[in-house]
């Protein structure tokens, strides 16, 4: 959709809501810089053929940058910028199994900017974004991890775009481009730092109107 002035934002696609076949659970963003984008995103969604859906109030909910499925387990990052309970009405909606994580670092506000499915079965992480539970959860439930060193981490290295077996992700992540390789998969890397400094990278810029590959939709 077109520019907003005042709403720098919008750029973040991502955060814009959570797609669900043909429905689009909107966000119900924190904090009142980017509350304005909602409108705008609603428009667009309904222009383009999609039921779009309200939190309960109070419920705060930052879209697809913390909510992410890997197999048919939405992964839900919490505190920061979303309320596990929206996740979980959300979850109550799809009819899906939810998996609160914790972000407990401040840099790692979504959970996109630190966990990122690559397929079903397998993902990219940097745990100590999260804490113990959630750390636990995530080796419990996802069979394959790729560990993104510190380094690269804080480059947004997690916050990658995956289409079948392509990651786009930012430049300076070397040790991650090794490691997708070797597991089949074809880093594309791409400078995105000027976009780093509002607080996003590859992932934060894109949504994916069809369901990330990773996602198992229930019916």
């Amino acid at each position: 959709q077109p520019a907003v002035k005042g709403l720098p934002d919008l750029v973040f696609t991502a955060n814009a809501g959570l797609v669900w076949k043909e429905t689009v659970f909107l966000a119900r963003f924190r904090y009142e810089a980017r509350q304005g984008e909602t409108p705008h995103d609603d428009d667009w969604f309904q222009a383009n053929g999609f039921t779009t859906v309200t939190l309960p109030a109070d419920d705060d909910f930052e879209g697809a940058g913390d909510a992410l499925f890997c197999g048919k387990t939405l992964f839900a990052g919490y505190l920061i910028r979303s309320d596990a309970t929206s996740m979980q009405w959300i979850g109550s909606q799809i009819g899906c199994r939810v998996i609160p994580l914790q972000l407990v670092d401040d840099y790692y506000y979504h959970l996109d900017t630190c966990f990122c499915p690559l397929s079903e079965t397998e993902a990219i992480w940097h745990p100590p974004a999260f804490d113990e539970y959630g750390q636990t959860a995530i080796r419990e439930h996802v069979p394959t991890l790729i560990e993104v060193v510190d380094e690269e981490a804080r480059r947004f290295a997690c916050n990658a775009i995956v289409v079948g077996k392509h990651v786009v992700l930012n430049t300076g992540c070397p040790q991650l481009e090794a490691d997708l390789t070797s597991h089949g998969y074809t880093p594309h890397t791409t400078e995105l730092d000027e976009f780093i400094k509002a607080g996003g990278s590859a992932k934060c810029l894109t949504l994916r109107l069809d369901g990330e590959d990773a996602a198992v939709w229930p019916e």
